[in-house]
């Protein structure tokens, strides 16, 4: 159903400058999005790095070193013919029994007047500071409420993938305030207003033995404390998003409901995007869903990157009634696409 932009990829990691000499940037992808108060359409990316000294028959894992008073990343490097090295895929290998990611993610901001032609910050915008991004900070989303700009982003390290958050009136100065969602949950997304006198979000527990990796709604009084959870919808068997669902764009209220995009994956590791629509007043309660995805791997960039078939949205800005889905491709780079508002109303089935 979508269009995409014709300038795709409209961020690759080669427009991105390394955050260090002996870094290299592999992948820009998943970007909150939000469209500011003087029209700029602002993007904050994650930014995937790595050494540029691969050395064959080493694997190496870029990491927040803890033990050094400035924080610097250090590098942990293993031989691949050990026996305690197992490779999964390329973004990450296990060593020891403990999982290493092959790269260390920052956030960066990218602006633009049109929403497609961006300039890009220089240098990092947040970078991994805590214990609990030791592995790095990925996939943020930014909601817009009450004067402020909240954004939620997953800090992963050796004791799992959690949830923080951060805020900032002007994408200068940021306040973090520490993980809000313990590990294993991704995926938050805020709503934008308050609903019935409290703050909404959706997000993405993974269950480990009973259960399948699903969308839940939580509540809370402060943005720092949530509860009262309660499971929204999850995978649909033998359909595009059967293996498992999360958050993706910071929903947006239209007179119907709130529109979330959300992304889904099949068994085969395939991500493709659908949307659903949930009650303005109980955000909990599906209305429509999609019953086929809005976008599926097609264009090149999206099937084949870093880890291929993919399309993964954290960001969407609806301007005129168009909606614009900002999505990372194939986990390489960040690309565009648009849909007037009512096609997408219009493809969701009510359940």
């Amino acid at each position: 159903m979508l269009e995409r932009f014709a300038e795709n990829p409209i961020i690759e990691p080669s427009h991105v400058a390394p955050s260090r000499e002996d870094f290299e940037v592999v992948c820009t992808l998943n970007a909150g999005a939000i469209q500011m108060p003087d029209g700029t359409v602002l993007l904050l990316m994650r930014v995937a790095e790595r050494p540029k000294d691969v050395r064959q028959g080493w694997a190496t894992a870029p990491l927040l070193d803890l033990t050094r008073d400035d924080r610097q990343i250090t590098l942990l490097r293993c031989r691949t013919d050990d026996a305690e090295y197992d490779p999964v895929d390329p973004r990450w290998f296990i060593y020891q029994g403990q999982k290493y990611l092959t790269s260390i993610s920052h956030l960066r901001v990218a602006r633009s007047q049109d929403g497609r032609r961006f300039q890009i910050d220089p240098t990092p915008t947040l970078v991994a500071e805590r214990a609990c991004e030791e592995f790095g900070v990925e996939d943020p989303r930014i909601t817009y409420l009450e004067g402020r700009y909240w954004i939620t982003y997953t800090a992963v390290s050796r004791h799992g993938i959690a949830t923080a958050l951060a805020s900032t009136e002007d994408f200068h100065e940021f306040q973090r305030h520490g993980v809000i969602f313990c590990p294993e949950n991704r995926d938050v997304t805020i709503f934008p207003e308050r609903i019935g006198g409290r703050y909404a979000c959706h997000h993405r527990p993974v269950p480990v033995n009973i259960g399948q990796a699903s969308m839940w709604v939580a509540w809370s009084d402060d943005l720092m404390h949530w509860g009262d959870h309660g499971y929204l919808m999850g995978g649909r068997p033998d359909t595009w998003d059967s293996g498992r669902i999360g958050g993706g764009a910071v929903p947006i209220k239209t007179e119907r409901g709130w529109l979330a995009v959300y992304h889904g994956a099949d068994h085969q590791n395939r991500y493709c995007l659908g949307a659903v629509l949930v009650d303005l007043d109980d955000p909990g309660r599906v209305l429509a869903r999609s019953r086929e995805p809005l976008m599926a791997p097609q264009a090149d960039y999206e099937v084949h990157g870093f880890f291929g078939n993919v399309v993964f949205s954290s960001g969407a800005v609806l301007t005129d009634d168009v909606l614009t889905i900002y999505y990372g491709a194939a986990d390489r780079c960040l690309a565009g696409a648009t849909v007037p508002l009512q096609d997408v109303l219009g493809q969701l089935e009510p359940v």
